[in-house]
């Protein structure tokens, strides 16, 4: 991912194939500045993307010839394009949809019909989760709302009092601390713990989570369910 002078515009690649949402996505992406190039397929996009390099993809799910999630597989793929943010565009009935692209490496997804101004915040934030203008943070420290994380010493905090945490339950936060915004499925979760050969069933991500927020106390909170989908640790705003 390149880095982004202050005055170079963000470019955004929009992959849809219906014209009246490529015009609304385009115009209000536009309104805020940003550069964008549209794609009417799948094909087209995986083209774009590794010609035009965007800063982020927005990739409709049902799209002519190739769809969403092969266009996503193939993105993630290839090392040109895979540091790319990808935000989906699913319809509501397209739950198992949603976890395939997420576990293909999707950042996060928005549900149609959505409004300009939810669109725009998940934009913003995915490009804040990169921090394509910030410097990279010291990675063995993690301060996000009232939750200190060390991980080089594996030690937690809530409001500077210590809290003892299993193995898992540490690597869990970690894993959701570390990118506040983004959705986990729970075999991203089991993946990112244990390895993608442990045997899990989804209820016992869910018990770890209980556990953790139990133990989180009031700051339990910030550890969101996205219902049919996972878990994410909620931004700071």
């Amino acid at each position: 991912m390149r880095n982004i002078g202050r005055m170079e515009k963000i470019k955004i690649l929009v992959v849809e194939d219906e014209a009246p949402i490529q015009e609304l996505l385009q115009f209000n992406l536009e309104r805020k500045k940003y550069r964008v190039k549209v794609a009417d397929s799948g094909e087209e996009g995986i083209t774009l993307a590794g010609d035009f390099q965007p800063d982020l993809i927005l990739l409709d799910i049902m799209l002519p010839g190739a769809d969403g999630l092969e266009v996503c597989k193939k993105l993630k793929g290839d090392p040109k394009t895979a540091p790319i943010p990808i935000i989906m565009l699913t319809a509501l009935c397209e739950e198992a949809d949603i976890v395939t692209g997420l576990e293909l490496g999707a950042d996060d997804y928005i549900t149609k019909p959505f409004s300009p101004r939810v669109l725009l915040a998940r934009v913003k934030a995915a490009l804040r989760r990169i921090s394509i203008t910030k410097p990279v943070p010291n990675e063995d420290l993690i301060n996000v709302h009232s939750i200190s994380i060390d991980i080089g010493r594996h030690k937690v905090a809530v409001d500077g009092e210590d809290i003892s945490l299993t193995f898992t339950e540490f690597k869990v936060l970690q894993l959701l601390s570390q990118q506040p915004g983004r959705v986990f499925t729970r075999y991203q979760i089991v993946d990112a713990v244990h390895g993608d050969d442990y045997p899990v069933t989804d209820r016992s991500v869910d018990v770890q989570i209980v556990g953790l927020r139990k133990k989180l106390g009031t700051a339990g909170k910030y550890i969101e369910t996205v219902r049919g989908i996972g878990y994410r640790f909620k931004e700071e705003e």
